[in-house]
């Protein structure tokens, strides 16, 4: 398999580090969306990344089904199966993908829009919306143990810790690490595994 993308990209780090987790082989290749557009095209004509190429040709997109892809493949999980524990691991799931959607919604506004363009209060709706969701996922990342190993890792504290990489790089001071320390120790601890280590976010 392919995994097509930039690991400066939440999405595609999530689902790279989820695939060398379950121990399936595949081959990343960081090709960006901006930079060598064309080159993506080529691969996934709808240009969105990640890109999956499967071994059978056909290419699967978004990092959620991606993981749902691999899990299937794998034939095992990185998410808990008791009902009221998945329940959670989707809420704190679904929290850090907002938090990084709003951090990137800001990128945007600021970097690929002329400044005289720029919509100050959709750029506050926005911020405003992103320090909601850390702040909720900082109080349920706070209940959760940190991983000890990557044994240990679930889907729900990877997309948390590689959410919390990829805003402090992207926005830095925007989100204060002392307000979030669950959310500062869980990706120290995180980054230091081989998994993590071996796919930086770059």
């Amino acid at each position: 398999m392919r995994l097509i993308g930039m690991l400066d990209s939440p999405y595609v780090r999530r689902a790279a580090i989820t695939l060398r987790l379950l121990g399936l082989p595949f081959t990343h290749e960081s090709i960006s969306v901006f930079r060598t557009f064309d080159q993506f095209r080529a691969i996934n004509p709808v240009v969105k990344a990640p890109s999956l190429v499967c071994d059978n040709g056909v290419v699967l997109m978004d990092s959620t089904l991606i993981i749902d892809y691999a899990e299937a493949l794998a034939g095992r999980s990185l998410m808990p199966g008791a009902l009221e524990e998945r329940q959670r691991a989707l809420r704190t799931i679904g929290l850090a993908l907002a938090a990084s959607e709003k951090a990137v919604q800001h990128v945007y506004e600021h970097n690929l829009r002329p400044a005289e363009k720029v919509h100050q209060p959709w750029v506050e709706r926005v911020d405003g919306q992103r320090a909601s969701a850390f702040a909720l996922l900082e109080d349920e990342i706070a209940r959760m143990p940190v991983p000890a190993d990557e044994a240990a890792v679930s889907q729900a504290t990877l997309t948390a810790g590689v959410v919390w990489t990829f805003t402090q790089a992207l926005l830095p001071g925007h989100v204060d690490r002392a307000a979030h320390p669950a959310l500062a120790a869980l990706a120290a601890q995180l980054e230091s595994f081989p998994a993590f280590s071996a796919l930086p976010h770059a």
